[in-house]
This record gives C-alpha cells, sequence and structure tokens, in this order.
C-alpha cells in the first residue's frame, strides 16, 4: 500500500551558511531513500547551491524544485541607516518555470548587491517587478504574517497575506504550516489557518529542514554558535527550540498534520507545477533589437539578406552567394547561434558609429554573414575561405569572432 505522498518545498543546505547542517548530496540522498518524486532547495537568501542540487537530483531521478528563504525588508531595501537585522523577514520563493528561475536570479542578485545589511535583502517593490513565475509561501515564524500574529496583530497579518494575494493572486501564494511541537508555531498556525479562510487561500505544510536526521540537532546547534560568535553554555543566544528540523518522512509529516490532509497534498501539487529545464551545453545569450514578430534567427536572415543585397547587389555571380547564404543562415539555425551574430553586430556597428577603430582576427573571415552583417570587411568568396573553419556543423561549438579595438577609446 502506497505511503501518504508529500514532498518538501522548505529545505537548506550547508549554502544557507553556519545554519545549514546538511551537505547538498546527502538532503538529495535522503530523499531518494524517502522515496520521495520531488525536492526543493530553499537556502537563505542564495542561489549557491542550486546548479549541484539540480545534477545531484537528476542522477537519482529527483525532480529538482529551485527556490530561496528570500530576506524582505519592511521598507527600502537600500535604507539601510536606522535598521536592525530584525527588519528582515523571511518570504519563501519557488521557481514555477525558467521565468521564475530567471526572476530568482535577478532577486538574489539585488539582494546581495544593493539591498545587503546584515543579510541581502529585498523589498516588495523589487519583489513586485520580478514576480513572474514564482510560487510563494509565507514561510516560517520569522516570515511577515507570523511575525505579527506573535506581536498580536491580526489585522496587521491579516493586511499583509492580502497584499501577497494580490500580488501574486490565489493560485501562486500559499499559506505555510510548520509544527517542531513549538507552543508559538500552535499559536500562529490556529490564526494562519484562520487568515487562509478569510482570504480564500490554500495552505501547505513543510518542515524547515535543517538538518539531515533528528541525531544532528546537536551539531546543527554548535554550527548556530559559530555562526553567532556564541558558546552552547550562553543562554541569551540564538538557539532552535526543538530538535525537530530534519528531513522526516512522509509517514511523519502525515502524522503531524493528520487534521490538515490538504497541506500535504498541496506540497505534491506544487510540485507538480515546478518544472524548469537547465541547459549547461549552451551558453544562454541575449539578442538584441528584435523587432516584434520576429525570431533571432529571422531577424537575422533579414539584416543578412539586405547586407548581400548592399555588398553584392549586382556582383555577376549573385546566384553563388545567394547559395552560401543561404547555407550559413542553416548551419546557424542549427546550431542556434543567431543571437551571437546579433550580439557581435550591435556591438560592430556601435564603434563604427563612434569612430572606434577595431579588427577581426581569426576563422570569422570565413563567414559570409559576418561580412553581410559589418562584422568583417573581407569577401569571404573572393579568397575561397571556408565557413566550416569558424563554425562546424559536425563539431558544434560556441563560435569565436575574435576582436580587436583602439585602446584609446
Amino acid at each position: 500500500m502506497p505511503g501518504p505522498s508529500f514532498v518538501h518545498l522548505h529545505t537548506h543546505s550547508e549554502f544557507s551558511l553556519l545554519d545549514g547542517a546538511a551537505r547538498l548530496e546527502a538532503l538529495v540522498q535522503r530523499a531518494a531513500d524517502l522515496e520521495m518524486e520531488a525536492l526543493a532547495l530553499t537556502d537563505h537568501g542564495v542561489l549557491y547551491g542550486a546548479v549541484d542540487f539540480y545534477e545531484t537530483c537528476r542522477k537519482v531521478g529527483i525532480k529538482p524544485i529551485i527556490g530561496v528563504e528570500a530576506y524582505v525588508t519592511d521598507g527600502d531595501l537600500r535604507q539601510k541607516k536606522g535598521r536592525t537585522e530584525k527588519n528582515a523577514y523571511h518570504l519563501l520563493l519557488l521557481a514555477e518555470n525558467f521565468t521564475g528561475y530567471k526572476n530568482l536570479l535577478k532577486l538574489t542578485t539585488i539582494a546581495a548587491l544593493e539591498g545587503f545589511y546584515y543579510k541581502p535583502r529585498i523589498d516588495h517593490h523589487t519583489l513586485e517587478e520580478h514576480k513572474e513565475g514564482l510560487i510563494v509561501t509565507s514561510a516560517c515564524l520569522s516570515g511577515e504574517v507570523c511575525s505579527a500574529l506573535l506581536a498580536g496583530e491580526y489585522k496587521r497579518a491579516l493586511a499583509i497575506a492580502g497584499y501577497y494575494r494580490d500580488l501574486l493572486g490565489p493560485d501562486h501564494y500559499y499559506i505555510e504550516l510548520q509544527n517542531h511541537g513549538l507552543d508559538r508555531q500552535t499559536q500562529c498556525n490556529e490564526q494562519l489557518l484562520k487568515i487562509a479562510r478569510d482570504l480564500g487561500l490554500r495552505t501547505i505544510c513543510t518542515n524547515d529542514v535543517h538538518y539531515l536526521q533528528q541525531s544532528d540537532a546537536e551539531a546543527h546547534d554548535v554550527l548556530l554558535c559559530i555562526g553567532t560568535g556564541a558558546t552552547v553554555a550562553d543562554e541569551n543566544r540564538l538557539r532552535y527550540d526543538a530538535d525537530q528540523f530534519y528531513m522526516k518522512s512522509p509517514e511523519e509529516m502525515a502524522a503531524l498534520f493528520a487534521d490538515y490532509p490538504a497541506a500535504l497534498e498541496q506540497t505534491v501539487e506544487i510540485a507538480s507545477r515546478c518544472n524548469v529545464e537547465l541547459e549547461f551545453d549552451r551558453a544562454p545569450m541575449p539578442a538584441p533589437g528584435i523587432p516584434q514578430g520576429h525570431t533571432a534567427h529571422t531577424y537575422l536572415r533579414e539584416q543578412a539578406l539586405l547586407g548581400l543585397d548592399r555588398k553584392v547587389g549586382n556582383h555577376p555571380q549573385q546566384a553563388r552567394y545567394r547559395e552560401r547564404l543561404e547555407y550559413e543562415l542553416g548551419i546557424i539555425e542549427l546550431t542556434g547561434f543567431a543571437p551571437y551574430f546579433l550580439i557581435v553586430r550591435d556591438f560592430a556597428l556601435f564603434a563604427k558609429k563612434q569612430g572606434i577603430f577595431f579588427g577581426v582576427r581569426g576563422s570569422a573571415a570565413g563567414s559570409l554573414v559576418s561580412y553581410c552583417l559589418d562584422i568583417t570587411d573581407i569577401d569571404p568568396l573572393d579568397y575561397d575561405l571556408t565557413f566550416e573553419r569558424f563554425l562546424n556543423p559536425e563539431r558544434i561549438q560556441m563560435p569565436d569572432i575574435d576582436m580587436d579595438f583602439e585602446d584609446t577609446r
């Protein structure tokens, strides 16, 4: 008989520095041992482990869900004077698709470069700009909603949850329940359920995993002491008041949340919606200035044909040039490198308009497309130069157009 369905959506690894006490490989292997179909990685404020996590999950047949437990300030992320570490609340963000993954990259970058104060922080405005493709939950006791509840401010907690519901939609914002045997959580959970009912939101349950086995709780406590500069004997220090922050089995989670089966089921539903595919064999490239209605390749083709007409429109061997151009464009389409040519063309044209001298070296001179795009100035057919020396369909590698610019500009 199959066991209960559950997916860990709130999980910390060694990359939650000096707080996560579980190695990535061990986390993934533990999930595999528990026969889980998916697992999320949600380290504090960073995506340091995302790629390793993704590849490790793929190796053992587990679906990787990439996320982050972000730090959110209730003010402007750039405002630091007079702020304290307590002004950074927790918010769980999961990438639903590749757009969401890219937004996680943007958010964590902004947090590190512009919002860092004790922690890498984002603010509401930043999330509003980069919300697409994200599934968000209210997170733990350090989340905005729970912090308001613990302060006895139910109306403020309701307003905060309402803000996120209106911003993200009820299908992309969930109320998160946790149960580590803490009185504060019991108090919060009752009110969180009321908020969910009042706002028409769904709930999920998580275990806020910070270590692998229950027996690792003591080692995790020592790690916290290292991170905060305290000793184990210090009374007034950061500590987790339970030894329950480990990767529990679906059966354990089902027992903890027996009264809330829907919260268990929603973790599986969210996992089914999170589908991010990362490609490592090809560098992602922007494609500048593509008009509406064009793809990178159709726009490249249009510009190359215009360049061909401009350069050899009256040439007696025009058909030969057209055949060669079509051949090169076909290979470029096959390899998916149209954006690369548009990028190089963009800064080549900029240099020419600004009067910046440059020269192109190497096998790129064998490309008629490069010639038609004004990247190179040598007609490759005049000198019987081969395109395959530059881009070979039998050995697909990133093209390399070597350009030297004058160093005084």
